[in-house]
């Protein structure tokens, strides 16, 4: 042990009447959710008095509006700068010192500045710093788009590359980073195929966007009287308009179509809704689609790929289009077993309730909730009562402490933008090293955003004076809290996911590698929500949560083990058919992406009934013409979700199954898997943990484990 982990022993070793450390037991989640509360009704106290900023961190939380703009001016001024440095330099005369050093230098000290000005948009209390904030994430993603096209700094990185002087494999992977952004903005190409690039991007973006606003700006609604919407619950009709007969107007937006499906009992309502939903703005974006496909299609051959999806996937763990269709139709084989014996299930179910009537896909979400209402004794709405936030976090803390070696201390008096924030330190349980930083910004207020997630303020860096950067994450949440108090009573959906957004913590924390590019969240796209999913996995063992849970007037009284038993099986509940729905989507997505000439309208009628066991498109529905996924943020990337479900189920089931604390494991994962973040590639990564490659079997075996 060296001089300085010493030190950190002994100061842990002072705090241990008041921090987080290695409890074990029920009763020590007791004892540290008291601690917690404690510590939070101190704060609040405190919260009057001098802040302190994070030692080693570089983000700053409560700047003004002024302030946020002139940081970022300085950001893009010291980024010209440097760029222009680099650029500068002779081909002749390149070295790793002199070209590459800069660049990575330049990455890791801006990062945590740049998301100083970017991240108080979605939790500053002020209106005008959430403005200023939106207009410097603008300016500086603008530098940034033009910096990746700079021309004199490619050639310079070009020389380098050819070299051949790799610092270590490392460097090496970071240079081969550069060059690939640069190349997929076309700088190896001549200036009219650049120029053509750029027109097809623009000509993509905008059609795009076409395509999304036509879906905001439908209103369309259907009218039906109440006994038409028989079996929605009646602060659910109260929230209906009315028109001027008095019949309840239902629009097509997914909150109030979902409703009608999976609530209404009148089959012929469900029918209409379903096929009302799948044909919006059916004319004009089912164009938009063909032609934003056969754009995407020239951008990538442009680039020197056969078609968009290979241009995609090229980037991802997949790494090709053919290993995509390979798991997806892997998966859907697997699956079918299983969701014939659902299928039949439900429609057995819908004889008994509508007679002979054809068993259809509007019918899915409806009988699905009515098999699990009388199969599984579950009210959701009374089991909030066993998650207070407070037991809930120190159960996540002591799993995350046992499990990974990482122990919480919340940080008094630290500099926060509201009263609600607290920070904490993340040390390393065995040597009492600091390994980094977390905000918690957890209950929902006017105008935060809207989504539970986790940002990445300061990554790990290896900077050029030697020194480690340390990780800093946000996660941000939207609890309520209990009229009349200062805690909050959790969904069970909340808590799972605040589990998956506390693997993404440890994900952040934990990562080692030596440049900020590869750093924490800034892993393959295919990789990055593995390591969150896999933490899921222990919100549904009955030990997690007969630990995280208490009645709020009680909290020595944890749900029963019954209740455990029911919510382990109705997590897998219908999983099948519900899955080979999203395979569905996924498929067509990765086809239209992957050749030319695809009849659209065509191709979903096709593939419905191969992948949904005989069950047909709903009539007059096209669902291509209302699939956001497929033409913003997921365009020939829609598998990545079930692809990183499925390698989490199997890293589970694998390695922490039979003993979900085994930190021997823990520290495996820690080490193997998250250490290396983006400077491995994730299949050697997964593969060096397991043992073998990731497989899909587990995942399978689990989803039929609880058929009932």
């Amino acid at each position: 042990m060296t001089e300085r982990q010493e030190k950190s022993e002994k100061m842990a070793k002072t705090k241990r009447d008041r921090n987080l450390l290695a409890f074990t037991g029920a009763a020590a989640v007791l004892a540290l959710a008291l601690n917690l509360t404690i510590a939070a009704i101190k704060y609040r106290k405190e919260k009057n008095t001098k802040k302190k900023d994070l030692p080693s961190s570089k983000v700053r939380v409560n700047l003004s509006a002024s302030e946020i703009l002139k940081l970022s001016d300085r950001i893009i001024a010291k980024s010209k700068e440097v760029h222009d440095a680099v650029g500068s330099v002779s081909l002749d005369k390149v070295t790793y010192m002199n070209v590459i050093s800069p660049l990575a230098e330049l990455e890791a000290q801006q990062f945590p500045l740049i998301q100083t000005c970017v991240f108080p948009k979605l939790v500053s209390t002020r209106e005008d710093v959430r403005k200023a904030s939106a207009e410097a994430e603008r300016r500086i993603d603008a530098h940034l788009n033009l910096y990746s096209k700079r021309e004199d700094v490619y050639l310079v990185v070009k020389a380098f590359a050819a070299s051949g002087e790799w610092k270590s494999v490392e460097a090496k992977r970071f240079v081969q980073s550069l060059m690939r952004e640069f190349e997929r903005n076309g700088l190896n190409l001549t200036v009219t195929k650049r120029e053509e690039l750029l027109r097809l991007r623009a000509e993509i973006d905008e059609l795009s966007l076409r395509y999304i606003q036509n879906l905001n700006d439908d209103n369309t609604f259907l009218l039906f009287n109440e006994g038409e919407l028989a079996g929605l619950p009646p602060e659910l009709l109260k929230g209906f308009d009315k028109s001027e007969d008095g019949k309840l107007k239902i629009s097509l937006k997914s909150h109030h179509t979902a409703a009608v499906l999976e609530f209404c009992k009148v089959g012929s309502t469900r029918q209409m809704v379903a096929v009302a939903y799948g044909k919006r703005c059916a004319e004009v974006n089912l164009s938009l689609l063909g032609n934003l496909v056969q754009l995407r299609h020239k951008y990538a051959r442009l680039l020197g790929y056969s078609n968009y999806a290979e241009y995609t996937v090229d980037l991802r763990m997949a790494k090709t289009p053919t290993k995509v269709f390979e798991f997806l139709e892997d998966i859907n084989a697997g699956l079918t077993d299983l969701a014939l014996k659902e299928l039949d299930i439900l429609r057995n179910l819908k004889k008994k309730e509508e007679g002979d009537i054809p068993f259809g896909i509007e019918d899915l979400l409806y009988y699905v909730k009515r098999v699990e209402e009388q199969s599984y004794d579950l009210d959701f709405g009374a089991l909030k009562q066993y998650f207070p936030i407070t037991l809930v976090l120190s159960g996540i803390f002591k799993i995350i402490q046992d499990l990974f070696g990482l122990r919480f201390e919340e940080i008094e008096g630290a500099e926060v933008w509201h009263c609600d924030v607290r920070a904490f330190s993340v040390l390393d349980l065995a040597s009492g090293e600091l390994l980094g930083y977390c905000y918690l910004d957890l209950y929902s207020r006017e105008g935060k955003y809207g989504q539970t997630c986790v940002v990445a303020l300061q990554n790990h860096a290896l900077t050029i004076s030697g020194a480690h950067q340390i990780p800093v994450a946000l996660l941000i949440s939207q609890c309520q809290k209990d009229v009349g108090n200062n805690s909050a009573l959790l969904r069970f959906s909340e808590v799972v996911s605040l589990f998956h957004e506390f693997g993404h913590v440890v994900q952040q924390i934990c990562n080692r590698a030596s440049f900020s590019r590869f750093s924490g969240l800034r892993v393959d796209p295919d990789f990055v929500e593995i390591p969150a999913q896999v933490l899921e996995n222990w919100c549904y063992e009955s030990y997690t949560l007969k630990l995280i849970s208490g009645f709020h007037q009680d909290i020595t009284r944890p749900i029963k083990d019954d209740i455990c038993k029911s919510i382990k099986k109705w997590r897998n509940s219908f999983s099948a058919l519900k899955l080979k729905q999203e395979i569905l989507y996924c498929l067509f997505d990765q086809i239209i992406h992957s050749a030319d000439n695809v009849d659209i309208l065509e191709l979903f009628k096709h593939l419905h009934p191969k992948v949904m066991l005989g069950l047909p498109l709903l009539k007059g529905s096209n669902p291509a013409s209302c699939f956001p996924s497929s033409v913003i943020g997921y365009e020939a990337a829609c598998y990545s979700r079930i692809w990183s479900e499925v390698f989490a189920a199997d890293i589970f089931a694998s390695k922490f199954y039979s003993n979900f604390l085994n930190q021997y494991v823990g520290m495996q994962f820690r080490n193997k898997v998250l250490a290396p973040g983006g400077s491995k590639d994730s299949v050697e990564m997964l593969s060096d943990f397991l043992g073998r490659e990731p497989s899909i079997r587990a995942y399978i075996d689990g989803k039929a484990e609880y058929v009932l």
